[in-house]
């Protein structure tokens, strides 16, 4: 900054042009500290649209699809409603995980970071050339270098920056300004209409790219014509305004073809998310009054706004935007008419024409969003900072004719804002770290927004905070009493907190409220599957391709289901039909074989540890194992998975948890604290140790009173063994002699519980579970069990 002033001290007395290095060293500078501001971001997550565009959209994962993103729309997301014709976004994806080699959020915001920078420059040329254009002095090199500064160090781009999928904006708007720098500097792209290839880049990304056109005209007329907003209604002007609208003719024409035939790809599937046009449009006024407000004090920053539509012309928002409005465009009005003064003008309408695809009759979901200031912004500092360069040089001229000997210092009062906008940049970018944080945040700045408040949920839910999650859960069906998604949420909490009885009420009442919408009935799905209850599951996995046919989590989800049940020919035929979304997937490659050969998930797991051996593919192994009651085979799996990654705890919390279930607890207590050595968090493993200790206690209380359990041990692995086999009556066998063995035994009574529901012998599964949970009322797979009991008998 010391620098800055002292080239712009010499500047002003010697009145010299500035030499090209010098400028290019200013705008170097400028860059260097866009980079350090942004450096804490590289690793911020994904969000929001991010998880169906970006995380679950299987088409990016290979660039084979690339041609398949201009054919239509439907490879943009996962989800029918958010699928729009936007290929130039998706092949960039699909590069960034082709380059990350899957889902590294480096290469993510790397591309997007490069593409800002390169605005940045084009920005620069674009200023500097329309300052020029006005007065031919080195205040407009200095306007321009702030100017460009202020927008790509400003907290309210930052929300555009850090959100993978808003790099459609950044495309657009580098479309916009890519196509104004090669019309103003290079008189070939201009005679050959080059100027219209980043306009169709910037399309096929977002169509607010179109908004060039509108743009374009009032820089015909002001900088080329240089008429007023006035002169256009004066008759005679005739002759310039033919000259005008035939230089703007094939920009219009293009630009409106473009939009139309982005709009003949797009899905029909596409939702705008809005539901009044007229409430959405008296809304916008205010809204843009605050987009205004932010530049210069963006303290209320939110990733997700708590915003409503008003509901009346009366109400007093709507009065003070409309107000900002006619006063924003009368100083258009008076300032296009002087030649010096037209930068102001420009930039006014910029800012309104570029808000124009989000701010008029097309009701979006979102009131009001921080990241679509990306693009007017660019108008808005442009008037700004041009009009703080005239006051700055009409108060040096004034304090120079007073004899002020300092009078440049007078140029250096607005730079001293930029190192606090960084800083607040800086901080966002923390915020936009992960979903906990961003969440957090927005449950702060926007406290009425019930989606935000699910979601913070979703972040404490997927900690193990199930307490926290319930309560903000709760706070938000308060707000949104018809939204879908909270009530699988609530679904999956009750799930995961035993309570089965209340987690199928909301996942049903989530499908009834988004019946549309393939989640709803994935989730629910996936709970069926925990339960067993297979054929229903498979009902609701099939609706789900029905919405959305790439959906794979879904498909594998199925795939599963079918080698359940030994269903082979549609095992077969539906890896068949995934490959095709996902080839070369070894998974689906793996279910495809399972159904020609008729193998199970354990021969397959097996199979596939031999081939493939690796950590993660003995830890599913073990899982195998477990599942199937080979407790033994399980910590061999284990074992084997150690070997080749010491640090994975989690088949040291698998091998706790068949120790536990072999009874040998002084095993299985060192095992554990290992795991919890490595992942001190890891809650499954707190768990299992908790269990382990109880039963050392309990075993050393058993022995000092001369009990024997290890024929109750002995009994109930068999009776898994069964169990997992699908020998239900064996299993019932089993179990009763671990009874035998200890009748306090709430495990051989959660095994009865269990193969007498698969037996659908419902009477006899609600005596044994209610036995069970007697005995200990915090197991909760029993509880399980006894809910999956008490519903089968609903039923029947």
């Amino acid at each position: 900054m010391l620098c800055l002033l002292f080239v712009f001290k010499i500047s002003i007395i010697t009145m010299k042009p500035l030499s090209s290095l010098l400028i290019y060293l200013l705008l170097s500078f400028v860059l260097l500290t866009t980079a350090i501001t942004y450096s804490n971001h590289f690793q911020n997550g994904f969000h929001f649209d991010d998880s169906h565009a970006v995380e679950n959209n299987v088409y990016i994962r290979n660039l084979s699809n690339i041609p398949l993103f201009f054919k239509d729309g439907t490879t943009s997301s996962n989800l029918p409603q958010n699928q729009s014709y936007r290929p130039v976004v998706s092949t960039t994806l699909a590069i960034d995980y082709w380059l990350g080699n899957g889902y590294n959020y480096f290469y993510f915001h790397l591309s997007s970071f490069v593409l800002f920078l390169l605005q940045g420059v084009l920005m620069f040329f674009l200023y500097k050339k329309l300052y020029n254009e006005a007065v031919p002095t080195n205040i407009g090199i200095y306007a321009a270098l702030g100017g460009v500064a202020l927008y790509l160090l400003h907290p309210a781009i930052a929300e555009t920056i850090n959100y993978v999928i808003a790099r459609s904006d950044i495309w657009s708007t580098f479309g916009v300004v890519l196509a104004f720098v090669l019309y103003l500097y290079s008189p070939f792209c201009r005679k050959y209409y080059i100027y219209f290839l980043p306009l169709l880049l910037g399309a096929l990304a977002k169509p607010t790219t179109v908004m060039f056109a509108p743009i374009f005209f009032f820089y015909i007329l002001f900088f080329e014509e240089e008429m007023s907003i006035r002169d256009i209604f004066l008759k005679i002007n005739h002759q310039k305004l033919f000259r005008l609208f035939k230089k703007v003719g094939p920009v219009f024409i293009f630009c409106l073809a473009l939009y139309l035939f982005i709009d003949k790809f797009t899905p029909k599937t596409w939702e705008p998310g809005g539901s009044s046009p007229l409430r959405y449009l008296i809304t916008q006024p205010f809204v843009i009054t605050h987009y205004f407000y932010t530049l210069f004090l963006p303290t209320g920053l939110s990733a997700d706004t708590d915003w409503n539509l008003l509901t009346s012309f009366k109400d007093i928002r709507f009065f003070i935007g409309i107000t900002f409005i006619i006063v924003m465009l009368y100083i258009a009005w008076i300032t296009s008419s002087n030649k010096t003064r037209r930068p102001i003008a420009f930039g006014i309408l910029w800012f309104f024409l570029a808000l124009i695809p989000t701010s008029s009759i097309i009701p979006l979901a979102e009131v009001l969003n921080d990241h679509r200031m990306f693009f007017p912004f660019i108008g808005l500092i442009f008037s700004v900072c041009w009009t703080l360069a005239l006051i700055i040089q009409w108060g040096i001229a004034k304090l120079n004719q007073k004899g002020f000997q300092y009078a440049y210092v007078f140029a250096f009062i607005p730079l001293l804002l930029l190192p606090f906008y960084a800083s607040a940049t800086y901080e966002r970018n923390k915020i936009w770290k992960d979903e906990e944080s961003l969440w957090y945040d927005v449950t702060v700045k926007s406290p009425l927004n019930g989606r935000g408040l699910m979601n913070y949920g979703l972040a404490k839910m997927a900690q193990g905070d199930y307490k926290t999650a319930s309560v903000y859960f709760e706070r938000a069906l308060v707000m949104l009493p018809t939204y879908a998604n909270i009530y699988i949420n609530m679904g999956i909490l009750k799930a995961a907190t035993g309570h089965d009885d209340q987690s199928s009420f909301y996942f049903k009442k989530g499908i009834e409220y988004g019946q549309n919408y393939p989640d709803t009935h994935f989730y629910y799905a996936k709970y069926l599957y925990q339960k067993k209850v297979y054929d229903t599951a498979q009902a609701e996995l099939l609706k789900v391709l029905a919405l959305s046919p790439s959906h794979l989590e879904a498909r594998f989800l199925l795939m599963d289901t079918y080698q359940k049940t030994s269903q082979w020919d549609k095992l077969e035929k539906l890896a068949i039909e995934s490959l095709k979304y996902s080839p070369q997937n070894q998974i689906i490659s793996r279910y495809l074989e399972a159904g020609r050969k008729k193998e199970g998930e354990l021969e397959m797991a097996q199979q596939l540890a031999k081939e493939k051996p690796s950590a993660l593919n003995f830890l599913n192994l073990s899982l195998q194992y477990y599942a199937a009651g080979k407790f033994d085979e399980c910590i061999d799996a284990c074992k084997q998975a150690i070997t080749l990654d010491p640090k994975l705890a989690e088949a040291y919390n698998n091998m706790g948890s068949a120790y536990n279930l072999k009874g040998e607890y002084q095993k299985a207590i060192p095992v554990l604290e290992k795991a919890l050595a490595i992942n001190p968090g890891f809650t499954l493993a707190s768990n299992n140790l908790e269990v382990a200790k109880k039963g050392q206690l309990s075993a050393a209380s058993d022995q000092s009173l001369g009990i024997d359990k290890s024929g109750e041990a002995r009994h109930i692995n068999k009776s898994l063994e069964y169990y997992n086999s699908g020998r239900f009556e064996q299993c019932i066998a089993e179990a009763k002699l671990a009874l035998k063995s200890n009748p306090k035994s709430d495990i051989a009574y959660n095994n009865l519980c269990a193969a007498y529901n698969s037996l659908k012998e419902y009477d006899k599964a609600i005596m044994a579970g209610e036995k069970g949970i007697q005995l200990n009322p915090s197991n909760s797979l029993l509880k399980n069990n006894l809910a999956a009991a008490y519903q089968g008998k609903k039923r029947n």
